[in-house]
């Protein structure tokens, strides 16, 4: 049966714990110099109906680095930007390519794509979850701070993608999560219900941060809100994190960013570019954990 990884739950607690020393000893192979080509003639599909620019970048290096190569699909360069069903599109890809990436904005679209290839399916983005970027992140945390499991986990903001991700985290990671987000701006409840007790709910940044180990937030109005950016300025007045907010949680607490980041808004310039922050590492991360987990899928 293919492997597909479409949310952090298509993993195993102890595949991913290992996916992430694997990236860890992916990315000092790299920093060494040392070269390592498994996927010489291997291909990635990527498929882009939302912008990007770590995602591209990472994933196009990667394959490079591992001797492969990947390619570029737009709407414009596909039949699925002219309507052909999802289904044919991944029948017809997936027998000659050796593995797909998908960033779009229905997560539907990334399942019945799933359904039908005959190769793994990553997701690296819909409206739903954004896994690769929770790869990157416990990569970074895991890398300055040790293993993340039993650690407490702040998500300030809205409960997006990013934050539904984070819930997928808290189970597959076993840390505490603490979520704090405008009335209105609550994550997917069927996502906060499998979580169980292992996150909390508030309208209360500080009450979230207090005695976090990881502070993690996100704009305000993702990609395809923009038009809803004014209200969701005054909606999520108070939920900067600033360094006031830091300073609640532990004393070596750190934040980390997605990105792209407004300063300013969701988070101040002195925290995002401050020593606590590890949003650069984890930037740079999604390069090493999508290698590891591109040698999960395919070897």
């Amino acid at each position: 049966m293919t492997q597909h990884f479409l949310t952090l739950l298509d993993i195993d607690q102890s595949d991913l714990n290992r996916l992430i020393q694997r990236a860890i000893e992916l990315k000092t192979m790299h920093k060494a110099g040392e070269v390592y080509r498994p996927f010489a003639g291997r291909v990635l599909g990527m498929i882009f109906d939302k912008a990007s620019t770590r995602t591209r970048v990472s994933f196009e290096s990667a394959m490079a680095h591992f001797g492969g190569h990947a390619i570029f699909l737009s709407p414009r360069d596909t039949q699925l930007g002219r309507g052909e069903p999802v289904e044919d599109s991944a029948r017809v890809l997936s027998s000659m390519v050796d593995a797909i990436m998908i960033r779009t904005f229905s997560h539907d679209l990334v399942e019945r794509f799933a359904e039908n290839s005959s190769v793994p399916v990553i997701n690296a983005l819909t409206d739903h979850c954004h896994p690769c970027q929770l790869l990157a992140d416990v990569q970074a945390y895991t890398e300055q701070r040790g293993d993340i499991a039993g650690r407490t986990v702040a998500w300030i903001g809205d409960g997006n993608n990013m934050c539904h991700s984070y819930i997928n985290a808290a189970i597959r990671f076993d840390f505490k999560l603490n979520i704090a987000t405008p009335p209105g701006y609550e994550p997917d409840a069927a996502i906060v219900a499998a979580a169980s007790d292992r996150i909390s709910l508030s309208h209360s940044p500080q009450e979230a941060a207090s005695g976090a180990d990881l502070i993690a937030t996100d704009v305000w109005a993702s990609m395809g809100q923009e038009e809803e950016q004014k209200k969701r300025v005054q909606d999520f007045a108070g939920y900067e994190v600033n360094q006031t907010l830091m300073n609640s949680a532990h004393h070596d607490a750190l934040f980390t960013h997605c990105l792209p980041a407004h300063r300013g808004e969701e988070v101040s310039a002195e925290v995002i570019d401050g020593p606590q922050s590890i949003t650069w590492i984890a930037a740079e991360n999604r390069l090493h954990s999508q290698k590891a987990l591109l040698e999960y899928l395919l070897k």
